[in-house]
């Protein structure tokens, strides 16, 4: 009975000292748990106030920008003038005041917008987009503090969308200019701008991608792919990253509602650079010229030319008299390496090229019949009949969805046309409108808006019109026979 009375006093012990340990543990637990708690807490609020002390210090050098420009409308005769009036459209004409045409007379009305820009120099220099300032008649800039400025374009760059305009001010707040090409995707970045007309706007995300081109907003495209928020009216702002520093501006979204979908672009800051330097001290852009026509390489082409991977520009096409002929580049040759690095794709190359001063020795890595060779050239002026963008790059036809080149002795003899019938259509995108309308490699285009057309400066020159109408007539030869297709594409 005993030795049973001590076995059930050593068991209440060792129960008493287990629950002791487990509550000793819940308490150490519970304290852990709680101090981890705090510490998250901690690291949340000085992440906070991180982005709050960015934000301050950024927060001045960004301005609203208002400007005013004069558009000409022709409205019919009658009280309804208005040209936001949807008794304009010809639809509602033809259904309110019957099917004959209505007297029209030209009209003439100011037309208010906004956008965002960022000072860059104490004595008032500010980058913006061109869309934002092109064509106006004033432009106000208003700064955070409430100080409001006429200002007055220095520069813009059709091509990129970057403008330079400038301010009449002393000791302004300046927003540091970083490096984009260190950007890193995942990076923290801070968009600050005006959207809709909200002043300062400040929105947060991350960088999603990097080197985004093909879009069809601007003729050179290598955008940062962003998450932050961003709407109308944050055109021209800064995309800020963790260091206070301008890493892109702000310039497009991706959107089928006309708002926010997840999807912004931003152009890198170090372009933007360039096109200010080059204003500044040219007074316009002038872009540098290698003279090739390249293109993509895919995993069969790598195949083909001995590369382990897609990688580079493939040059199909190298112009005679060119820099690239001259320094002996051919065709078949695939560009790997730009003074030492690495080149990735087709848009990578031209945007470096085009950004690189005419009179610059560059260095060219190649792979030529499956072995690497090194050849230096003198990078050239790109001719005027390229100014509205390089071919395969005119926004136009990248809707449109097809590439143009000039037609040479050589290639008019390979197609069995003559130098200066037209230019020759050279690559036609699968499922693209010009390839639902029977466009195909080897065409020739006679005829850009019942203008005749010889070469690349007239087709360029006759495009225009499809700026404002939003589409495009062109008369097509395919062989011994030509037709006409009229393709509607939308405006910009």
């Amino acid at each position: 009975m005993q030795l049973k009375s001590d076995f059930k006093t050593l068991q209440y012990s060792l129960a008493r000292i287990l629950l002791t340990v487990l509550l000793i543990l819940s308490c150490a637990t519970n304290s852990l748990a709680s101090k981890a708690n705090d510490q998250n807490i901690a690291l949340l609020d000085r992440t906070a106030e991180a982005f709050a002390a960015i934000v301050k210090k950024a927060t001045p050098a960004v301005v609203f920008i208002e400007v005013e420009k004069t558009v000409e409308s022709r409205g019919i005769t009658s009280q309804f003038q208005n040209p936001f009036n949807f008794f304009n459209d010809p639809f509602f004409n033809r259904f309110f005041f019957g099917p004959y045409p209505q007297p029209r007379i030209p009209r003439k009305f100011h037309q208010m917008a906004q956008g965002s820009g960022f000072i860059i120099s104490k004595d008032g220099y500010i980058l913006t987009n061109n869309h934002v300032v092109r064509n106006t008649d004033k432009i106000r800039v208003k700064l955070a503090d409430g100080r409001e400025f006429k200002a007055k374009v220095v520069g813009t760059d059709p091509q990129t969308d970057v403008a330079l305009i400038k301010i009449n001010g002393k000791n302004l707040p300046v927003l540091p200019l970083g490096d984009s090409d260190k950007l890193k995707v995942g990076e923290w970045v801070i968009a600050i701008g005006n959207p809709f007309g909200l002043s300062h706007t400040v929105t947060v995300g991350v960088v999603s991608a990097k080197g985004r081109s093909g879009i069809g907003i601007n003729d050179y495209e290598d955008f940062i792919q962003t998450d932050a928020a961003i709407n109308p009216g944050n055109s021209g702002g800064p995309l800020v990253n963790i260091h206070g520093e301008a890493v892109g501006m702000n310039t497009a979204i991706y959107t089928k509602s006309g708002g926010y979908m997840g999807i912004g672009f931003a152009i890198p800051i170090n372009m933007a650079k360039a096109v200010k330097d080059q204003i500044l001290k040219n007074g316009k852009v002038i872009r540098g010229w290698l003279g090739v026509v390249i293109q993509d390489v895919d995993e069969n082409l790598a195949q083909s030319f001995g590369l382990k991977k897609p990688e580079g520009a493939l040059i199909s096409e190298v112009s005679q008299g060119s820099p690239a002929d001259k320094a002996g580049l051919e065709q078949g040759d695939i560009i790997l390496r730009l003074n030492g690095k690495k080149i990735e794709n087709v848009e990578e190359l031209r945007n470096k090229i085009a950004l690189t001063a005419p009179g610059t020795k560059i260095r060219l890595g190649i792979l030529r019949e499956k072995r690497y060779k090194v050849i230096d050239v003198t990078i050239g002026e790109q001719p005027a009949y390229r100014s509205m963008g390089m071919l395969s790059q005119h926004r136009i036809l990248r809707k449109l969805g097809f590439v143009v080149q000039e037609l040479t002795p050589d290639l008019a003899e390979q197609f069995g046309y003559r130098e200066g019938q037209g230019v020759l259509v050279t690559e036609v995108r699968p499922g693209s409108p010009a390839s639902r309308f029977g466009i195909r490699p080897g065409n020739l285009i006679e005829e850009v808006n019942r203008k005749r057309v010889h070469n690349m400066g007239d087709f360029l020159r006759a495009l225009r019109i499809s700026e404002r109408t939003g589409s495009v007539l062109l008369r097509v030869r395919d062989g011994e026979y030509s037709r006409y297709i009229a393709i509607r594409f939308g405006r910009h």
